[in-house]
């Protein structure tokens, strides 16, 4: 009987929570961009999402393969955007000036042979320098082959610098055609190199960093906010139910540790400890309880007198059960209520860190180094508004969506 009245109730707020079209509607929208940037490997990256040579397949986006799988002769993992891996999956045979083009030294693992590869001292006198003619490069004609790529809709990650680009420009490339330095031609659109949202000042796409930037910030800001929410229903009901000494001790520490800003903190173990997305989480994690628990501990003082706990209590029910079963569900209407708002507030502190360059290290792709680029290049408008827009987008949604949930847990609201 009390798990239908408690089904009721809250499907009762759901109707509610759909009634407001402005939140239900953020609702929607926040989650379809969620979904839509958590394949983000499946829509920007430098690897193919298959590879299918002479009948062969290969998924590149999902194994790493070496150069030698696809024909090659390196063991190293290519490039898939090179010309030289286009020329190893048709089976173009390299020539001489190509190869020693790619190798800028044109040095070949058989010229360190001992019988071949030897320096004398008269090799380093006045004149006694006899230059050597280049061995020829020996090349293996290889039959043409049928193949076909299956590329993401961006063929950019969010760390990929390019070596060349067909406009030329590959550090602050606009997505729009401007002026040269010469001042009388014309830079073509990024367009042209594939790259929508242009480049940032170290040639990586702006676009793929944004994508991979704005599920970063919601997964951190949701897992801050799931963790801090874990943390503060246990130190705050702890607190509220034995009250006392408990209650007592509990709120001295707490005010204590309240009075340490993050910042400082950070700052402080991030001058021993390598900065790290992990290390991040924990440092927040330290006070990202605090404001939960204070709520937490209000609901377990005014349930624990309840006439149910009290019969619990005679009952012999273990206290940990109380807690769990009896009165923890009584008491979340301000989890539920202030979870949207937390994860705006592990969002908005990860940007903070990030802008202040005391986050996630490069090359992680985030929101808040995409504000500091576009800060410290005015001119990249491409960077800074497209940014901008993203960051207040989401916080937008997110506070429309906690407000809606307020009002649907508001015990005056009817329906």
């Amino acid at each position: 009987m009390k798990m239908l009245r408690r089904n009721k109730e809250l499907t009762v707020k759901l109707q509610i929570f759909k009634k407001d079209k402005r939140a239900w509607y953020s609702f929607l929208i926040l989650t379809f961009l969620f979904a839509a940037t958590l394949p983000a490997e499946l829509i920007c990256n430098v690897r193919p999402i298959r590879i299918v040579v002479e009948g062969k397949s290969f998924f590149p986006v999902l194994f790493t393969y070496s150069e030698k799988d696809f024909g090659g002769v390196l063991p190293s993992e290519p490039d898939y955007k090179s010309a030289r891996f286009l020329r190893i999956l048709g089976g173009v045979s390299e020539t001489p000036t190509q190869v020693a083009a790619e190798n800028a030294f044109g040095l070949q693992p058989n010229d360190f042979e001992e019988d071949e590869f030897s320096i004398g001292l008269e090799d380093f006198e006045d004149g006694g320098v006899v230059p050597v003619a280049p061995r020829p490069v020996e090349t293996v004609a290889v039959s043409p082959r049928d193949y076909s790529i299956l590329w993401p809709p961006i063929r950019y990650d969010y760390k990929y610098i390019p070596t060349e680009a067909n406009t030329g420009n590959v550090v602050l490339a606009a997505p729009y055609r401007t002026a040269a330095p010469d001042g009388e031609s014309f830079i073509a659109s990024s367009w042209a190199d594939g790259h929508y949202l242009g480049t940032d000042d170290r040639g990586r796409d702006v676009l793929a960093r944004l994508i991979y930037g704005f599920r970063i910030s919601m997964i951190f800001g949701a897992s801050l906010a799931i963790t801090g929410t874990i943390i503060g229903c246990f130190i705050g009901g702890a607190q509220g139910f034995f009250g006392g000494w408990v209650d007592l001790v509990g709120q001295r520490i707490t005010e204590i540790w309240g009075s340490i800003p993050r910042l400082y903190i950070l700052i402080i173990l991030s001058s021993f400890l390598v900065p790290s997305a992990s290390l991040l989480f924990l440092i927040l994690n330290l006070t990202a309880w605090m404001g939960i628990a204070a709520y937490i501990r209000a609901e377990f003082l005014k349930i624990r007198n309840f006439e149910f706990v009290k019969a619990s209590k005679g009952l012999g029910v273990p206290n940990f059960t109380i807690m769990r079963r009896h009165i923890l569900p009584n008491a979340l209407t301000p989890v539920v209520t202030f979870f949207p708002f937390e994860v705006t507030a592990g969002i908005l502190a990860l940007v903070s860190l990030d802008f202040l360059n005391l986050g996630v290290p490069s090359p992680a792709p985030s929101i808040g180094e995409l504000l500091a680029q576009g800060k410290n290049n005015l001119q990249a408008l491409w960077i800074l508004l497209p940014t901008f827009t993203t960051l207040t987008l989401m916080i937008t949604l997110l506070t429309f969506v906690g407000e809606g949930i307020r009002n649907a847990f508001d015990p005056r609201k009817t329906l």
